[in-house]
């Protein structure tokens, strides 16, 4: 057996759900599925299955139906039960709930009413992508679906274009060739890039080169399965050593030395060690 029954104290728990191997879902999310007064789900069918995979027993639970279109009425019945004082678990069809997926309508009604609120976090597409595709992972930003449009897509993409981090999208493999086009056209055919399809599944695959070569080759081996797109961030030219000097002229003109340093390093997004050596050398002049 790989759960424990537990008595869970009242309020909502989130659980995060496999996005594909059925055994990457955790011990404790095994436990809150097993010991939870009421559970509901994105998509009751699949909880039930998964439910089945590891012979957590429902003991009579019904599973409650809660999804985009389920409506307020579901929501009220959820927050009666903690209400209640019960215990009520919250799962997804496939990653984490919140992310891409229901339950934000859910978490901040409970928030608000001053229940306790956790979550038994598990996989995520959009980190598992991150972590295969060989782009920075220093920052990112999820940017989830783009617009079905491309007037509406290229303008979501005008918007992203600087943002200084690897962005992060899912797509679905009927839209990902003109979705991959028009990042070429507004952010940059060259740009790396990652395409990630079906993590954690039989077919996992991982295509890295840049926008437009991945976007070519779609032609040759069109794509099938749950889809992350990832992007590098923009690349300015590099700082030239000129510059960081003239404005470390003009900066100690009205800063001390330390603060002019501080100054320029950020200005320029350079590190501050060599800067404040070279603010040294120009302040003794």
């Amino acid at each position: 057996m790989n759960y424990q029954k537990l008595r869970l104290p009242a309020g909502l728990y989130f659980v995060g759900t496999p996005i594909g191997a059925a055994r990457d879902i955790t011990l404790r999310a095994l436990d809150v599925l097993a010991s939870a007064d009421v559970i509901a789900a994105e998509d009751t069918r699949s909880l039930r299955h998964l439910l089945d995979i590891h012979g957590v027993p429902l003991d009579g639970r019904r599973v409650i139906a809660y999804h985009d279109h389920s409506g307020v009425a579901a929501r009220e019945k959820l927050l009666e039960a903690l209400a209640e004082g019960r215990s009520v678990a919250y799962a997804s069809e496939a990653g984490m709930p919140l992310i891409a997926d229901p339950g934000y309508e859910l978490s901040k009604a409970a928030s608000e009413a001053g229940y306790m609120v956790t979550c038994a976090p598990g996989p995520s597409a959009a980190l598992a992508a991150l972590t295969l595709a060989g782009l920075p992972t220093d920052a990112f930003f999820f940017a989830g679906f783009l617009p079905n449009s491309t007037s509406a897509r290229k303008t979501r993409l005008e918007v992203l274009r600087d943002v200084p981090g690897t962005l992060v999208f899912y797509e679905s493999p009927k839209r990902v060739g003109d979705s991959l086009a028009d990042m070429c056209a507004v952010l940059g055919g060259e740009r790396p890039a990652a395409l990630c399809r079906e993590l954690t599944k039989k077919f996992e695959e991982i295509r890295r080169g840049s926008l437009e070569s991945i976007g070519a080759s779609l032609v040759d081996s069109p794509v099938k399965g749950e889809i992350v797109l990832l992007v590098d961030r923009a690349r300015s030219d590099p700082v030239k050593e000129v510059d960081i000097e003239q404005s470390l002229i003009e900066a100690l003109e009205s800063h001390s030395v330390k603060d002019a340093a501080d100054l320029v390093s950020r200005m320029h997004g350079v590190p501050r060690r060599p800067v404040y050596q070279m603010a040294l050398k120009l302040g003794k002049r």
